[in-house]
This record gives C-alpha cells, structure tokens and sequence, in this order.
C-alpha cells in the first residue's frame, strides 16, 4: 500500500503535471525572482516559475519569441571574468572585501574555501548551512557558489550567489560578480540596480539560515559588487547599501499570492509543455491572469505576448503602472475615452474629473487651431 501523499509531495506533482511530462524543471534563479517580486500581482508568471517551466520555450511555442537573456558572448566573458577574480583561493576577491567593506579586520592573508559539492539543491543547501555553521571564528571564509533557499509562495527557490564571504567577526557579506565595467569608478545605474535587487533576494536566503542558528549571524546589508575597471579585465569593487531593495524585494514576495491556491484555480488538465498544440498552449496560457506592463519587456519573457493580449483587451496597464495608478477604476482605454467625453463615470471622481476636463482643453486648442 502507497504512502499517503503529504501537501509538499502534492504540490510538487502538480507543478510537474503543469510542466508537462518528461518536461525538466527551469531553476528560478535570483534574476527571476527579483523580476518577478517587482511585479506581485501577476499570477501568470508566480505560477510559470513555481512549476519550473521554460518560458523562453514557450513564448516561442506561443509564436512571440522573446529577445529577453544574455547573448552567449556576454556569459563567456562574465564567467572568465569570474574565474579570474576567484583565481589563488579568492585572494583577489577578499582584497577588495576587505578594502571596501571591513577594513578595521586583519588583513586576509588567507581563506577557508569549504567544498560545498552535495547531491541534488536541497543536499547543496544543507553543505552551505553546516559550511557556515562551521567557519572558524576570527578568521576568513570564502564560500564559492553556495546553494540558498528562499521560500516562495509557499514553494521552495534554490538560489546560487556568486560567493558569501564570512569575516572574522562572523558576519556575512553577499559577493556579486558582473561583467559591466565601472568607468571612473561608477557604472550604469540600471545594471547597478538590477544587481542590487538580484544581491538583495540572496540576502533575505541567507537571514533565513541565520535565523536557524543560535546566537544568529549578521548578515550585512551592504554588498559587495566586482566588476571590470574601466575598459580592462582587471576587477574593481563597490560597495553597495541594499537595504531598500531588500525592504522592498521582502514586501513584494509577501504579497504573492501562494502558488497552490493558484494552481487549484486552473482548469482540470491545464499543461503548459512547450510541444503541445498551440490552440491549447495558448488557452493554458489565458486560463491564468496575468499583470502586464511596460517594465515586463525587459524582466520576463512572455511579456511580448502578454502585450499583445493587454493591447487587444485596450487594457491601461499596457501605458504603465503609473498610468495605470492615475486611473482609478477606469482599467480599459474605451472606458476611459468615454469618460472623457463625458458618456459615463461619476463627474465626482478625480479621475473623471480630470479626464473631462483635459478633454475640454484639447477641444478648445484643436478650436483655436483650426480658426487660425
């Protein structure tokens, strides 16, 4: 006789049975995961990344490929520039720890680099947390690619920083290496940010393995952040203080709607494989709301064919969330266009209000316009 199925195990078999058979699973990365707290309410995309489905694969099967990811060219150079920053133990990279982060500590001469090798995430996971358990007290520890977990929406992310360095006052620093160059010392802002966002979901990961410990590490909320100087392939460090991107990234996964109260709410026989035929793909697809908005063009690859859809219903989030946000309850362009011409909505409502009235003053331009 069969064991009984625990709520986890039923989970899991149903985001396999949404992935589709012999489907692997998509790891949801940091990257992901800092996209998808960005925008909470977007169901379609909390439960795509729950089940592990490829949604790169699938908005090709939709028939509106995404140009969203890292050309090949960008992953061969990001990852030989990371070699070359832990190149001799991480000596390099606990340089520049110490330089920007902790410089009343002894200088590291030299670190621990615990194995952290382990069969399958969760095992990678627990060899992380009894690494860090582990490391010795007033001294340096690098820990390279260790596995986090982050509970979300009720389902558990793997999540693998670049390194966590422990310094020897036991405290933890997040170590993220990028390929972008810092000109003169500063780089994008854009880039700069995203890597916060992406530094500030492994930081909440690691508070969870602190908050299993007794007496619990600090986990320090500035970042170190390794890039190339200038237009060279020699490493330079900035410190990074991610405690609003933290703040909010932490706000944002708490509003998600869990995964499992999603998935029962979809049809019975839902399946979101890549291979199916695209009448059913896409209905799958639909059965599932979704939030879309500008800002998705560059986090999430669906987004083109979420855009389509948006524009097709003349949804006001296709303009923006701030759009969006001005609007009230006026949520599709036609609603709005007859409001402003005065055929419906409640002349109280600021939005109305203000609607009627700009639609006034165009009138009155294109009047003068068109006398002159």
């Amino acid at each position: 006789m069969p064991l009984p199925r625990t709520r986890g195990t039923a989970l899991r078999q149903r985001l396999a049975e949404l992935r589709g058979p012999e489907v692997p699973a998509k790891a949801l990365d940091a990257r992901a995961l800092a996209a998808l707290a960005a925008n909470p309410g977007c169901k379609r995309r909390a439960i795509l990344d729950g089940a592990g489905v490829n949604k790169t694969a699938l908005a090709s099967a939709l028939g509106a490929p995404s140009a969203f990811g890292q050309s090949q060219f960008a992953l061969t150079r990001g990852n030989a520039f990371e070699a070359k920053v832990k190149a001799d133990g991480g000596a390099e990279l606990l340089r520049l720890v110490h330089e920007r982060l902790d410089r009343g500590a002894e200088p590291p001469a030299g670190a621990a680099v615990p194995d952290l090798t382990a069969i399958g995430p969760e095992g990678r996971t627990a060899r992380t947390a009894l690494a860090l358990r582990e490391a010795t007290p007033g001294a340096w520890t690098l820990l390279d690619h260790p596995m986090l977990a982050l509970d979300v929406a009720g389902s558990p992310a793997f999540l693998e920083p670049d390194a966590v360095v422990v310094h020897p006052d036991g405290s933890w620093t997040v170590v993220e290496i990028k390929s972008f160059p810092l000109l003169d010392g500063s780089a994008d802002p854009s880039k700069v940010g995203a890597a916060a966002r992406q530094a500030a979901v492994y930081v909440l990961a690691l508070e969870e393995v602190a908050a299993r410990m007794d007496p619990a590490p600090k986990v320090r909320h500035r970042v170190l952040l390794v890039c190339p100087k200038d237009f060279s392939n020699l490493p330079a460090a900035s410190a990074v203080d991610i405690r609003k991107q933290r703040a909010v990234t932490a706000r944002q996964l708490a509003r998600l709607t869990r995964i499992e109260d999603i998935a029962d709410a979809l049809p019975e026989g839902t399946c979101f494989a890549p291979d199916l035929p695209a009448a059913e793909l896409t209905a799958a697809v639909e059965s599932v709301p979704a939030t879309y908005a500008p800002e998705c063009l560059s986090a999430c690859e669906l987004a083109f064919h979420c855009r389509d859809r948006s524009r097709a219903e003349g949804a006001v989030t296709s303009l923006g969330r701030s759009v969006r946000a001005e609007l009230g309850g006026l949520t599709t362009v036609e609603d709005v266009l007859a409001a402003a011409r005065g055929e419906t909505g409640d002349p109280d409502d600021p939005a109305v209000a203000a609607l009627r009235r700009a639609a006034e003053l165009r009138a009155e331009a294109l009047g003068v316009s068109a006398c002159r």
